[in-house]
């Protein structure tokens, strides 16, 4: 199998990581008024698609002559179990995420959720691996977490605004419209599930006979596409908006070009899930350490909150105090980016 034998390779796919994690839900949003719940089922086979594509490939390549296919028999079934786990608790976490999109946009539901679980999951990933100055990673996971804080008051700002201006206009039934939490409490729930998975991650690779990142990403994978089947249903039956959906509405409602967007979202998740599940196996002096790779993964949020904001004007129209609020959401998440960055230079003393 290939693995990065410099840190220049480590970093190279790590921003791959970042771009690949920052553009996905855009496929979404290009669906248009297509139904995420329907949306899903196209993008879980994505995943698997592209985990199979890699296990046969960069998987199943190199000088080293140990394939995909020796790693999964090797591997304890634990260990797979854990992958698929892990995979299964990502899926949830990511379905609330895409929720959260959807009743809030891409510049809210990133910075929100998933800045979340970077704090969690830098500190659940030094835990179990310390590397890097732990003085770095939670003061750059605190930073985050204040540049979360600060978006969802921009967020409650915006929102109050717009329906103030809706009542003005007489589209609502009240003088004093009220702000729902909906999109905040999505996008948390999201982000406390997220900074869980990546433990289960580790644990498939290190306890017992351990699993490689390829056979880690095709059980991810197929953890993702089997508890979509489960996972789905519910927000299928009690949906976050609109009118509850049925199986049959896939066949009937979408377009191929909807589909295949979200067979394109699939793929494009994972391609930067391999990228960042090999980088952390990097080894010697090509080792960034998983908090790190984690965190640097994270930067896909700013890539996110950047394509909400200026391709689909998610804050089109808010008032200088919003947009400055923003600003200081992105100065504190890059700078806490930064130092999460930084901190495998120096020693954990």
């Amino acid at each position: 199998m290939i693995l990065p034998q410099t840190y220049y390779a480590t970093l190279g796919l790590l921003i791959l990581s970042m771009l690949c994690w920052g553009s996905w839900a855009n496929t979404l949003k290009l669906t248009g008024k297509w139904r995420f719940e329907l949306y899903y089922f196209d993008y879980a086979f994505g995943t698997l698609l592209a985990a199979a594509v890699a296990a046969f490939t960069f998987g199943s390549l190199g000088f080293d002559g140990f394939s995909f296919l020796d790693d999964l028999l090797l591997t304890g079934k634990r260990n797979l179990a854990l992958g698929a786990a892990a995979g299964a608790v990502f899926n949830l976490a990511n379905m609330l995420l895409v929720a959260a999109i959807t009743v809030a946009g891409m510049a809210v539901a990133f910075p929100m959720g998933i800045g979340l679980a970077l704090v969690i999951g830098v500190v659940w990933s030094y835990l179990l691996n310390p590397v890097g100055s732990p003085v770095l990673l939670f003061g750059g996971a605190a930073l985050v977490l204040g540049a979360v804080i600060i978006n969802s008051v921009a967020y409650r700002l915006r929102e109050r605004a717009r329906q103030l201006e809706r009542a003005k206009q007489g589209l609502l039934k009240t003088s004093m419209p009220r702000v729902s939490p909906k999109g905040i409490i999505l996008s948390l729930a999201c982000g406390l599930l997220m900074g869980s998975f990546f433990p289960l991650v580790e644990m498939a690779k290190h306890s017992g006979i351990g699993a490689g990142p390829y056979t880690i990403g095709f059980m991810f994978a197929a953890g993702i596409f089997a508890s979509t089947f489960v996972f789905n249903l519910f927000f299928m039956n009690l949906p976050v908006e609109g009118r509850p959906v049925e199986i049959r509405d896939y066949f009937l409602t979408g377009s191929l070009w909807q589909h295949a967007l979200g067979v394109l979202g699939g793929v494009i998740w994972f391609t930067g899930a391999i990228a960042n599940f090999v980088a952390a196996s990097a080894e010697g002096d090509a080792q960034a350490g998983p908090a790190v790779s984690y965190g640097l993964g994270q930067g896909a949020t700013m890539i996110s909150a950047l394509w909400g904001i200026f391709l689909w004007k998610e804050f089109s129209g808010a008032d200088l105090r919003v947009r400055l609020l923003l600003a200081i959401m992105f100065v504190l998440f890059l700078t806490g980016l930064g130092l999460v960055s930084v901190a495998p230079l120096y020693s954990a003393s």
